[in-house]
């Protein structure tokens, strides 16, 4: 054995067994708080009154997929360290089991803290929360400050409440990327490029220092649509006139200014609000809509949604029936081998698909793709799965939620139908490669690599070697082998000319109308016209079958572990004063590594990704 091999095997030993002690000491000390509030701590259901609001308060994010290892997630979410994120799933549950509940009386909804969520997965709570208005109960919003997403939201409720010194910030939608070419040539790395696609621009953060002329014009049609969206569905739900959203936010400043400076007093005045309230005001209200909370009198009553949605799972005893639609969410990017929940992986995705086909009870599946690509080989592992799906008689659905693009496009592809919503971002039908070498980098510092090889290709894949230009033929010619048998399949499987394909691919970005025009999918609906879809395809009657999530097991230790936490966090136990807070150094590193992260931390064994650098800021 190398000496090599032993120094890599000590260290990964010394990592291993340092992970393994922090996770025993967060064990011991978990037990150790649970142990101090026992008593107080059980797992008595809480009573709810006769009569309440159902109070929601998004924090964070919407997502399909909760992001990380559910031991990690849990633990930072004890200690307040983690993204704020919560299931788009568990709130349209948490609307639909309150629309026929006769103890909701009310929905409230406190939307200071949601951000950041795709347009598509907006529409969906506002149809639920819809579908509560319509059976009769009214639906409250407000907020200290509300941003584009939760102000979406707000749009669809019976009255909306802002606080008088708050704020309405819309932004409209926008691409904006961090550029790093200069820097690349300052540490003097060689980042080899390979691509197929004029509109391909996952890599140009990487060669470039702005946006191309053709990512510009994808963009730019791409963001016009979203915004059109929005101000459609916003102006509808409050009875606005067309132009109004535009009008406000164009002209801020001027709106601005004839309301003294007042943001809150703008936002009354241009409509987007009913009335501007303080929180005390606020709790009033609700007061005099559902009465007061017997051991908090200037609080009104109100079921808070966590333990609401715990309760009536509970009581309903699950969706599960004796044959199943089985749905399995396919969230975040594509990587090589096992990934955590919120990251989609070759080994860990095709497991699930396997568990789908081998279950009797399973009639159908639903794949709810929320990805914008990544590993091309990876994508094929998954697409190899969904085959073996179909050729088992189990027909599969895709249902594509905010983003189903390149590589999530690929794996939506192998379904026998293919749903979108008009919001959905996807296409980016596209192959890059790269493979970034630091020659230059280290002869700076006096350093230096030779040797000898018995072929030509000795070598040749280091990265502290130039590419040759023999090489860099190799890897192109691999990216153009891939990008023509990525349009093969989908003119195939959508039955289109090649050419046709070529001319909507060239990784160009679409919403899900435009790829509905273009026969890149077959019909927008949302994820519960999907299941219906696959349901009937499976010739099970509507009411004759249940829905099963197919997800990662847990083991009996982490489960135990994650239950713990959770009866801690629902218990009020705040640990987050144990935890330090980042500097400033921290958080700037984080945001680099966030920005940075997917794609550094790409893992595919050709090098080859079929991915799309296509989020949308709002």
């Amino acid at each position: 054995m190398s000496m090599r091999n032993l120094i890599v095997r000590l260290f990964s030993g010394l990592w291993a067994g340092a992970d393994g002690l922090r996770k025993v000491l967060h064990l011991v000390l978990l037990v150790f708080i649970f142990a101090l509030f026992f008593g107080a701590l059980s797992d008595t259901p809480p009573i709810f009154p006769k009569k309440a609001a159902l109070y929601i308060q998004p924090n964070g994010a919407l997502v399909e997929q909760l992001e990380g290892d559910p031991y990690d997630r849990a633990l930072a979410e004890m200690f307040d360290d983690g993204q704020q994120q919560m299931l788009v799933q568990d709130l349209v549950d948490a609307l639909d089991y309150a629309k026929d509940d006769e103890r909701i009386e009310v929905v409230y909804l406190e939307l200071s803290r949601l951000y950041g969520t795709g347009l598509s997965k907006l529409q969906r709570v506002a149809d639920a929360m819809e579908a509560v208005k319509a059976a009769g109960k009214p639906v409250i919003a407000s907020a200290d400050f509300m941003s584009q997403p939760g102000y979406y939201l707000a749009a669809h409720a019976d009255e909306v409440f802002l606080h008088p010194d708050g704020a309405i910030l819309l932004t409209g939608y926008g691409r904006f990327r961090t550029y790093f070419a200069d820097a690349i040539d300052k540490l003097r790395i060689d980042w080899n490029i390979f691509r197929v696609g004029t509109h391909k621009s996952a890599i140009e953060p990487f060669i470039r220092m702005n946006m191309s002329d053709e990512d510009r014009e994808s963009t730019t049609r791409l963001i016009d649509q979203l915004w059109g969206l929005y101000q459609a569905d916003v102006s509808a739900a409050r009875q606005l006139e067309n132009g109004a959203i535009d009008d406000f936010a164009d002209n801020l400043v001027a709106n601005l200014r004839a309301a003294n400076g007042d943001l809150a007093t703008a936002a009354k005045n241009h409509g987007l609000v009913d009335e501007l309230l303080t929180r005390n005001e606020v709790r009033n209200r609700m007061i005099e809509r559902v009465g007061a909370d017997e051991d908090d009198p200037d609080m009104f009553r109100a079921i808070k949604m966590r333990d609401y949605l715990s309760q009536m799972r509970l009581l309903e005893g699950g969706s599960v029936g004796i044959k199943n639609v089985a749905v399995i969410v396919a969230a975040g990017a594509i990587f090589f081998g096992e990934q955590a929940p919120g990251s989609i992986g070759a080994d860990s995705t095709s497991a699930l698909l396997r568990r789908a086909r081998t279950d009797e009870s399973v009639a159908a599946v639903v794949l709810r793709v929320d990805s914008p690509g990544g590993s091309a080989f990876a994508a094929e592992v998954i697409a190899d799965e969904i085959d073996a799906l179909r050729q088992a008689g189990k027909p599969i659905v895709a249902s594509m939620s905010s983003v189903a693009a390149s590589g999530g496009y690929s794996i939506a592809l192998r379904a026998d139908r293919i749903f979108a919503t008009p919001a959905t971002i996807t296409g980016s039908i596209g192959v890059f490669g790269m493979f970034p070498t630091y020659q230059r980098t280290i002869g700076a510092l006096g350093v230096a690599t030779d040797g000898v090889g018995s072929t030509p290709w000795s070598g040749q894949f280091r990265p502290d070697r130039e590419m040759s230009a023999e090489t860099k033929q190799l890897f192109q010619l691999l990216v153009e082998d891939t990008y023509d048998d990525f349009i093969s399949d989908v003119a195939a499987h959508r039955g289109l000319e090649k050419s046709e394909v070529d001319r909507i691919g060239q990784g160009k970005v679409w919403t899900g109308s435009d790829a509905l025009a273009s026969g890149l999918v077959d019909e927008l609906g949302t994820l519960e016209d999907a299941i219906a879809a696959a349901a009937s395809m499976a010739d099970l009657d509507q009411g004759d079958y249940g829905i099963k999530l197919i997800e990662t097991r847990l083991s009996a230790a982490e489960q135990f572990v994650v239950d713990l936490l959770g009866v801690l966090i629902q218990s009020g136990v705040d640990l987050s004063s144990w935890a330090g807070k980042p500097t400033a150094f921290e958080q700037l590193a984080r945001e680099i590594g966030e920005k940075t992260g997917s794609i550094l931390r790409f893992n595919d064994p050709k090098g080859i990704y079929s991915h799309c650098l296509c989020d949308v800021i709002q």
